[in-house]
């Protein structure tokens, strides 16, 4: 008992068998039997029975779909953002300061923003261009659902 868990026993492994014959997931079996999902998929690849994933993986691929879509739609709002960013570098702005003794708060119009404001406008703009290429680039990724696939696969040892 290296790990702190009792060893398994042939009761658990024809429990395992009789559960799953009766149609029990992994993790419905794993607490009927008092046991991890992982021991319960380890005890199903050694008997040699697998479990219905296809309910598993299609809430997957939804999910996927449903974070794309939103990423989508993330960029295409950052995309429009770095426009209006942009635009900010010959525009009209106010310059404003609090100072003084008093304190006190004076504006002034310009033309366009100063060299400094100017080069934080192209910054922001490059950030948020650069998200927006990040975004494309990892869901340019046609590995990702495999990728989660093949997770779910070592997890169940299937």
């Amino acid at each position: 008992m290296p790990n702190g868990n009792p060893p398994l026993t042939e009761q658990d492994r024809q429990r395992v068998r009789e559960l799953h014959a009766q149609g029990l997931t992994r993790n419905e079996i794993g607490r009927a039997i008092g046991r991890s999902a992982s021991t319960v998929s380890k005890l199903a690849k050694e008997l040699g029975l697998t479990f219905d994933r296809s309910k598993t993986r299609a809430a997957t691929e939804a999910k996927v779909a449903d974070a794309k879509s939103r990423r989508a739609a993330l960029a295409l709002n950052l995309l429009g953002d770095a426009e209006r960013i942009r635009e900010q570098l010959w525009q009209p702005c106010r310059v404003y300061s609090f100072g003084g003794r008093d304190n006190v708060y004076s504006e002034e119009w310009h033309e366009r923003p100063d060299f400094a404001a100017q080069l934080k406008i192209l910054q922001a703009t490059g950030v948020a261009l650069d998200k927006v290429m990040r975004i494309e680039a990892h869901d340019a990724d046609t590995h990702g659902l495999a990728a989660v696939d093949q997770w779910l696969r070592d997890m169940i040892g299937d």
